[in-house]
């Protein structure tokens, strides 16, 4: 089986180059990937996803499978993440999460789209809680996939298994290294080929990529940024529809950390994907499409003035 970088986007002639884009983002420059059109689907509102935060993670890798299937129903734009895939790499600034999040708002502003549904995986997730929480109006519905920062482990030992992982590929990076990490991503080992993880080691060894890394990982350790990641203490503050979806056997941020969400957040709604890991939308590509689908499709828009769309 070929690895996510190279198998699904093909199939409906939304090749990676094909689909690639660029646009400023304030002083910054993202790359991102965009098919699809608006439809009557989701108030008819962009959507947007963002990727997780493992050594060689992007837009792509995450969610280039995904895109033909999303872009049927929605203008689809998978966004590089600063410090990450092709766009620029920059110290961050405080908790990422903000950073991104500020950053993922100048990106809409240069495209001029006022508002969007945002879907987020693991650090994609925690950057799409904190820009609804920072920028509200702007968004229609969240979709939080295994979501870093909101994620609080009520049970399971701190840090997981995919974090030690994480942990040990950053203190001496190699390819068995990464192949240990990719492995707690899904319970499916097939889908950890030698071409995925050389693809990923390629990307996460190329100019600038481990110093990123290592940049965002310190911004949730340092004394004056890592309580603002804390997210979970500002879960009842998100007032936007909240699909929060989880693998039964994430070993990254297992499902317990979901509780405290779901119980917090409220307009949070909870799926679990069974025999299914960190990566529910390569995993469980089909039924991740189909319960998205139908979770945007419920988003009425209404004019400004007009009542809280939900």
């Amino acid at each position: 089986m070929a690895g996510p970088e190279q198998s699904g986007a093909g199939r409906a002639g939304l090749d990676r180059e094909s689909t690639r884009r660029s646009a400023k983002a304030g002083e910054l420059t993202l790359n991102y990937y965009e098919a699809g059109a608006p439809t009557p689907l989701g108030g008819g509102l962009p959507l947007v996803m963002l990727h997780g935060g493992g050594p060689g993670a992007s837009a792509w890798s995450n969610f280039g499978p995904a895109l033909p299937g999303f872009a049927e129903d929605f203008r689809t734009i998978l966004v590089d993440q600063p410090g990450f895939g092709q766009s620029d790499k920059p110290p961050v600034v405080g908790n990422y999460f903000r950073f991104s999040a500020t950053v993922l708002k100048d990106f809409l502003d240069e495209l001029g789209i006022d508002r969007i549904h945002l879907l987020g995986n693991s650090l994609g997730g925690g950057t799409a809680m904190r820009f609804a929480l920072m920028f509200p109006e702007r968004v229609g519905r969240l979709v939080l996939m295994g979501p870093g920062g909101l994620s609080l482990n009520l049970f399971h030992a701190d840090p997981t298994e995919g974090v030690k992982r994480l942990m040990d590929f950053s203190m001496a990076p190699s390819e068995d290294a990464l192949r240990a990490f990719i492995s707690t991503m899904v319970v499916d080992q097939s889908l950890v080929t030698a071409e995925l993880v050389a693809q990923r080691f390629a990307d996460a060894t190329a100019p600038g990529a481990q110093e990123a890394l290592q940049s965002m990982g310190m911004s949730f350790w340092n004394p004056d940024s890592y309580e603002d990641g804390l997210l979970w203490r500002d879960a009842h503050q998100l007032r936007r529809p909240t699909l929060l979806t989880w693998g039964r056997e994430d070993r990254v941020n297992p499902l317990d950390g979901a509780l405290v969400a779901l119980k917090m957040i409220p307009k949070a709604t909870l799926h679990v994907f069974p025999n299914c890991g960190h990566w529910a939308q390569i995993e469980a590509a089909e039924e991740f499409r189909q319960v998205c689908t139908a979770y945007l499709s419920r988003h009425v828009e209404r004019p400004r003035g007009q009542g809280d769309p939900a």
